[in-house]
């Protein structure tokens, strides 16, 4: 298999990922919000920075307030993580790559594609922003599921199921990280409504009920925060998918050096004390987790996408947030 058409079957795999997982955070955030008492401010300013985005942002908005964020986040072609961005990456990569992907998979794609352009917009207004963003949870769920189960599991394969659950890893830090950073500020003075926050986490990651059943106790920020980062059987939380990863890795020629990475991650994840630390550090440890994780997908493209001069769809990993 060419190099070029594994980097774009990998970045494939990341921006559906992303465009479900921003979804995924828009909403949860959405509801956090729903749950605060009257007067509090809700920061919408860390939904941009837990993407890394802020210059991006600045320079097309002055006020953080709720409609210029969600825009951004969902709407705006010159943030290349926005939805309608990451959706336009994903079909480009179908649409280049079709030869090794069942037909199925461009019909999807360009349908959700068509779909966003055409409520993208809508969406952005709370009253219609849940339809909106159930819609493309969805459909990037239909487009997973076609690949999984009329696509031979082969090496193109594995490259879109790594990309997938690096980008998965990493926006289930963020979207955990959404609900860390409200609280942050009420460290001294926490408030009745703190684990209704992490029950809307845990719902939009649809892991409510697997939380209930695995846990087994009332929903608490430090349980949340450990099932959803060290848990490995449920396919949404950072543990089970940096194992995917190293599974998928083995399968791999040239793969010593990306093994070494995922492992050493791996390492610090399940040794973290997470049910023991404060906000700020869970705050700082998730904060390195991502920077570790984009070390990874540059370890990944030193290893097998940067053989040659690639005319790559795109090569830019999400940064880490600050």
């Amino acid at each position: 298999m060419l190099s070029r058409v594994a980097e774009r079957l990998y970045w494939m795999g990341r921006y559906l990922e992303r465009v479900e997982s921003t979804a995924r955070l828009v909403n949860a955030y959405t509801n956090q919000i729903l749950d605060l008492p009257k007067g509090v401010d809700p920061g919408w300013r860390r939904l941009v920075d837990l993407n890394g985005a802020s210059a991006v942002f600045e320079g097309h908005y002055q006020n953080y307030d709720e409609r210029n964020t969600v825009k951004f986040l969902l709407a705006d072609s010159f943030n290349p993580d926005s939805i309608a961005s990451a959706l336009a990456m994903a079909r480009e990569n179908v649409r280049t790559t079709r030869d090794v992907l069942p037909t199925e998979v461009w019909d999807q794609a360009n349908e959700m594609y068509l779909y966003c352009k055409e409520n993208a917009e809508r969406g952005v207004l709370r009253k219609h922003r849940f339809m909106f963003l159930k819609q493309i949870v969805i459909r990037c769920q239909q487009i997973t599921g076609l690949l999984t189960g009329t696509m031979s599991h082969d090496f193109p394969c594995d490259f879109i199921r790594l990309g997938r659950n690096l980008e998965r890893g990493d926006m289930t830090t963020r979207i955990v990280d959404s609900a860390v950073s409200l609280l942050m500020p009420r460290l001294d003075a926490p408030t009745p409504y703190d684990n209704l926050m992490w029950v809307n986490v845990l719902k939009s990651l649809s892991a409510f009920q697997m939380y209930r059943q695995h846990v087994r106790h009332r929903v608490k920020g430090e349980a949340v925060v450990k099932y959803l980062l060290q848990d490995s059987g449920f396919p949404r939380s950072l543990g089970y998918a940096l194992a995917r990863a190293e599974a998928l890795l083995g399968h791999l020629p040239r793969n010593e050096a990306p093994l070494q990475r995922v492992a050493l991650i791996q390492r610090r994840v399940k040794e973290a004390a997470l049910d023991t630390m404060a906000l700020d550090e869970m705050h700082a440890f998730i904060d390195q987790i991502q920077a570790e994780l984009n070390n990874m997908h540059e370890q990944i493209s030193a290893t097998w996408f940067s053989l040659e001069a690639l005319p790559a769809v795109q090569t830019q990993v999400q940064a880490a947030a600050p």
